[in-house]
């Protein structure tokens, strides 16, 4: 959906690609409604220090902007684990898109497809992972209560109900319609060289 693409790509402009170290978690997120589609997106940035390794079970201690401090492990896919260091600068961008096609009257068969995709870094480079997913779903709508704000969609393996926050979205959807859902989202982790301490005052 070209909508949805756009979307992705405002939201990676208003994420800084390279922010000051430290800089407190930011966030962004975007709505788009069009003739019975809606697609939302939202995404954040962390930045932060690596204060502490753990190398026997692969965690990685982070301080961020604020001073809080946040433990993640790095899993198998992170290649090149032993490169990172304390005081190393480590940035995280997570970005996620939902996009909703209503398909009236319904007719179509209802499938779920999945893909995965990772590119972890090269050998001799600095630790780093993007990875991305994306979940293709064409479900039954089996039941509406626009009073209540809620949908129950029918999927190929199972029923699931949804709050609609913006019940306005409910008013053209009936029983027996179809709704086309895909859901993209990415995730990003790059770890550069500690920052230069900053030159020290010529002496008068």
């Amino acid at each position: 959906m070209k909508t949805r693409s756009l979307l992705l790509a405002a939201l990676l402009g208003a994420l800084p690609f390279l922010a000051q170290a430290q800089n407190a978690p930011m966030s962004a997120s975007l709505v788009e409604k069009d003739k019975g589609a809606v697609t939302t997106a939202n995404a954040v940035e962390f930045q932060g220090i690596i204060t502490a390794i753990d190398k026997a079970t692969r965690e990685v201690t982070i301080r961020g902007g604020s001073g809080n401090e946040l433990t993640i492990t790095a899993g198998p896919q992170v290649k090149n684990f032993k490169q990172i260091k304390v005081g190393d600068l480590v940035t995280l961008s997570y970005i996620a898109a939902l996009g909703l096609d209503l398909k009236k009257g319904g007719g179509r068969l209802r499938e779920r497809i999945e893909s995965d995709q990772a590119v972890a870094a090269k050998p001799g480079e600095k630790p780093g992972l993007v990875a991305s997913r994306t979940v293709k779903v064409i479900a039954d709508v089996s039941a509406v209560d626009a009073a209540a704000g809620t949908i129950t969609l029918r999927g190929p393996k199972r029923s699931i109900d949804l709050s609609v926050k913006d019940k306005e979205l409910l008013k053209d959807i009936r029983v027996g319609d179809q709704i086309a859902a895909t859901y993209e989202e990415a995730v990003a982790i790059a770890v550069t060289p500690a920052p230069p301490p900053a030159p020290a005052p010529a002496a008068q």
